[in-house]
């Protein structure tokens, strides 16, 4: 049973932004201090990626642990309404899926930063230095 009620949880639902989140703000950041500079939502690319990097063809994806069914300690299915959870976090695994292999059909390389991830800034720093090291022009 959900204790909120209708009308508040659609507000709540409401308010989860899919562009600019805090996670994903906190990676451009971080490439920003790198030295890489990139584009922001590429809607003329399969999935949109949350960040773009042109020159060395990437396209970075910024996932939240819950929504994208990360194996963390994050992730944990809701205790309620699991006929509904449980397929649409699936669903969007899938879809993550999908976009993926468009995208690397099309020529690009493709990075997956978790939202745990962001604890740990030295390591997601060297993770992404590796991830675009190689890759066309340097920073």
């Amino acid at each position: 049973m959900d204790r909120l009620t209708p009308e508040r949880r659609s507000w709540l639902m409401a308010q989860v932004r899919s562009a600019n989140t805090k996670p994903e703000v906190a990676v451009r950041s971080l490439l920003h201090r790198l030295g890489y500079r990139f584009r922001l939502h590429r809607r003329d690319l399969p999935g949109t990626p949350d960040i773009v990097l042109p020159g060395r063809r990437t396209a970075i994806f910024v996932h939240g642990c819950f929504w994208h069914g990360h194996s963390c300690k994050r992730e944990k299915m809701p205790k309620s309404r699991l006929d509904y959870w449980e397929p649409k976090i699936e669903a969007n695994r899938r879809r993550d899926r999908r976009k993926r292999k468009a995208l690397r059909a099309l020529g690009w390389h493709v990075t997956e930063v978790w939202e745990c991830e962001l604890k740990y800034p030295a390591r997601l720093a060297r993770k992404l230095v590796r991830s675009l090291s190689g890759r066309a022009t340097s920073p």
